[in-house]
Formats: structure tokens, sequence, C-alpha cells
């Protein structure tokens, strides 16, 4: 595998240090995370649904569980790629307009060989917060569970970008919300993807809403 850029591998390796530090003062508070624990104390892979925008705050408190994640090939991509490993993560390279198709595949071999894999739903262009089928694919494919997942904090930076990404200032108060698993029919065909995707963004915006509450 090609490294990447000298520049991008020294970005990622000073911003994760940065954002070690501004994460050590945070304080986490998790709701629902007994819908995947029993999956991974059990050994059974899961796969976590997130929007992109609540990103940093999530990969961060999953740091050091081997966790997979898909990461665009742009620019961008390539420092959040870099972060990523800081915190122990696998990134495979792919995006639903560029490396779909052979991105889909090593994530479905992934979790058919056990790994749990975190996929930002909307990602990387959006639209904001609307389920695109890479997740929902995976979970067809695999007869894994969809975990969705969302943070946040009324101590934040917001940038307006196209996501709206979040940033938790120091000495932030977190709160992780997590939902019921959403199973896929493997057999259901395009209904069943359908009807997954409904049901996922439902739940989705409940954890919203119960994140952001004052």
């Amino acid at each position: 595998m090609t490294k990447p850029p000298l520049r991008y591998r020294l970005a990622a390796a000073v911003g994760g240090r940065v954002l070690d530090t501004l994460f050590a003062t945070a304080r986490f508070h998790d709701e629902g995370a007994d819908h995947y624990r029993g999956h991974v104390d059990a050994g059974e892979p899961v796969i976590f649904v997130l929007w992109h925008g609540r990103l940093l705050p999530l990969a961060y408190h999953h740091r050091g569980q081997g966790l997979v994640t898909l990461v665009s090939r742009s620019a961008d991509g390539e420092y959040i790629a870099g972060v990523l490993r800081h915190w122990g993560y696998g990134a495979v390279r792919g995006s639903s307009s560029r490396g779909g198709g052979p991105a889909l595949r090593e994530l479905v071999r992934l979790v058919r060989s056990g790994r749990s894999i975190c996929v930002t739903a909307d990602g990387p262009r959006g639209p904001r917060e609307r389920i695109k089928p890479g997740a929902l694919l995976a979970a067809q494919l695999t007869g894994r569970p969809l975990i969705p997942a969302a943070a946040g904090t009324g101590r934040a930076w917001w940038f307006e970008g196209w996501d709206r990404f979040l940033v938790p200032k120091p000495f932030a108060s977190i709160r992780v919300a997590y939902g019921e698993p959403v199973f896929v029919q493997r057999k259901g065909g395009q209904h069943a993807l359908d009807e997954a995707a409904g049901a996922l963004e439902a739940t989705m915006g409940t954890l919203m809403r119960t994140v952001d509450a004052d």
C-alpha cells in the first residue's frame, strides 16, 4: 500500500495530538450503549452508523477498539484517515462517488471476518443527515445489525460546511446516544433497503434531538 504524502502524515500526527489534548478535558456520558455491547462482548461484529458532522467525538470515544471506517479518497479524507489511524482505526478508502464498489466489498469482507465497522452514512458530500446506501448494503449482505449513534454538546465550535462539523471546546460535556439495532433482510431487495433507511433516519433524528437537548 502506498504511503500518504508526507504533508498529510505530518498534519495528521500533529492534529491527532492536539485533539488528544482537547478531548482529555472532556467528559463523555453514554446512553443506550447496551444496544451494541451485547453483540461486541459476544464477538459479533456490528456496523455503527453516524452523521459526518458528528464524526470527531464519536471517533475519539471509540478509539483503540479495532474498528474499521470508510474514508473518502479526497485530500480532506487523507487527513481524516491519518487522525483515525492515530486513534487505532483501520481505514478503507472510497465513497459513493469514488471507489465505492471496491470499498463496499472490502467492508463486507471485514465484517464477515469478524471486524466491526463504522460508516458516516451521509458522507463525504451529503446531503446532510440523509442515508446513503453503503451501510445498508453492508448490513444486508452480512446480516449484521446497524447501530445508530450520535454525539452532541452545547460547548462546541461549528464549521459551516455542508455537514455542519462539530468540534467540542475544552472541558465540554459530551452526550453520546445509541439506538436500537436495525437489521436489513438479506432477501428483501430494494424494499428492505428502503424500509431500513426510513427506520434508521427516524432513529438518528431522535438520537440527535437527545444529544442536542439543553
